[in-house]
């Protein structure tokens, strides 16, 4: 009796579960319990080398296989060829709910090779039907196709087994240079172009390259390291030196926090009105006016490198200015080393002869200056140089508790010191 597959209908029951037992993934039946056969099925296939996400596209085969058997009241063991071509037959022109002309040739032929697979285990250990209700070709005799085929010559279309549904040729996907530029250009992110990048130059699937860890990037020979998905085994895939240069971007991105400050415009009118204040406040400290141009030069290269730490008050980022033209000096102080050695030299000679004329008031003053401690030398030339009160003097140097009694020690020691230097022969004050 002819069966009407078109009219047939097949109910949702059963699922595909995973548990935390061997072999990992069970067919439940309609009445939500494992199916011992599949399961014994999915033990072997794990025992073979199988991975895990082999066996769950195996049970959603299998479980349609189980659906349209409880639609056609046939149980498993007693499935003929008749059954599987109704299947095939159903699968071509039914298909699923809401899908309209059935499933693609892949996924039929895919079913088919779970369902002939699971039989032929059963057959072999003599739980099942007699005959595969899936045929094998007969032209093969139990061959694999193209078993001993030679790898120099092409590869010859044969027969087709039964039931098994004719693949459409497909042409290779590529894509034009010009779409390949213009997608590129389309991506806002380092990150999406690190991967499209490795995408096309590895040539693993998307999967596997989100799967890629730190410790699975070797930028000295270029490589990346994927799990496949099949095997999950690892393999190290060349990779292209334009997607390692995005993966750097991308890990250098990363690690920049975000644009919180004022506007590039706004920064731009804050390096006009500090760059003639942050010269003076080099000049006044070095002795080379090319050194103070230079210093200033990487100040303002700072300011511009990190817009996003610069606050957005004008107050606050001439403060912030001056602090970063104050480490600048600090690290990079050539003109202040020549200075010491001069100074030092100068002290030398002083000490030899005991008698130089008084220097002048302007030489007086610097004389004393560098008398001073480093930090309370700073104070006095920010309060009275820069014209900074004590609150932002003491907020540049990073002491804000300490700045009172500094400034007035400070003072304290350059009223002495001056005294001392107008009258060059006598002992400084302590």
């Amino acid at each position: 009796m002819e069966r009407d597959v078109t009219a047939l209908v097949v109910p949702t029951i059963g699922a595909v579960a995973s548990i935390d037992a061997a072999p990992g993934t069970v067919l439940m039946d309609a009445t939500g319990e494992p199916v011992e056969e599949v399961s014994e099925f999915f033990a072997t296939m794990l025992a073979c080398g199988a991975s895990f996400s082999s066996l769950r596209s195996y049970g959603l085969a299998l479980l349609r296989w189980w659906r349209f058997l409880a639609a056609t009241e046939v149980p498993w063991q007693r499935a003929t060829r008749i059954d599987a071509r109704d299947f095939v037959l159903w699968m071509r022109l039914v298909g699923p709910a809401g899908r309209q002309g059935g499933y693609a040739p892949a996924t039929i032929n895919h079913a088919l090779a779970v369902v002939k697979m699971f039989y032929a285990d059963r057959i072999r250990t003599g739980d099942g039907p007699l005959i595969n209700p899936v045929p094998d070709a007969d032209h093969r005799a139990g061959r694999r196709s193209n078993a001993h085929h030679n790898p120099m010559q092409p590869f010859a279309p044969g027969a087709r087994a039964p039931f098994r549904q004719k693949m459409p040729e497909r042409i290779p996907r590529h894509l034009p240079d010009r779409l390949f530029d213009e997608l590129f250009a389309t991506l806002r992110s380092d990150r999406d172009r690190a991967l499209l990048a490795f995408y096309v130059s590895t040539g693993a699937r998307a999967s596997e390259l989100l799967g890629v860890t730190v410790d699975l990037v070797n930028v000295g020979d270029q490589r990346i390291g994927v799990h496949r998905k099949g095997s999950g085994r690892l393999q190290w895939l060349p990779a292209s030196a334009d997607a390692f240069v995005w993966l750097r971007l991308y890990e250098q991105q990363t690690r920049r926090p975000a644009l919180t400050g004022p506007s590039p415009a706004a920064i731009e009118r804050i390096v006009e009105d500090l760059a003639p204040d942050l010269l003076n406040y080099f000049l006044r400290r070095v002795d080379v006016p090319e050194d103070a141009a230079d210093l200033l030069g990487d100040t303002l290269l700072v300011i511009a490198r990190r817009p996003e730490v610069v606050p957005s008050d004008t107050q606050e980022a001439r403060l912030w200015a001056f602090g970063v033209a104050r480490k600048t000096l600090a690290t990079g102080r050539r003109a202040g080393r020549r200075r010491t050695a001069l100074i030092e030299k100068l002290r030398d000679e002083v000490a030899a002869e005991n008698l130089t004329p008084p220097p002048s008031a302007h030489e007086a003053l610097h004389a004393a200056l560098e008398r001073l401690v480093p930090l309370d030398r700073e104070i006095i030339r920010l309060i009275h140089w820069e014209g900074f009160s004590q609150e932002d003097a003491a907020r540049i140097v990073g002491k804000p508790g300490t700045i009172r009694s500094r400034y007035s020690r400070a003072r304290a020691t350059l009223r002495a010191q001056l005294d001392w230097v107008s009258s060059i022969g006598t002992e400084p004050k302590p």
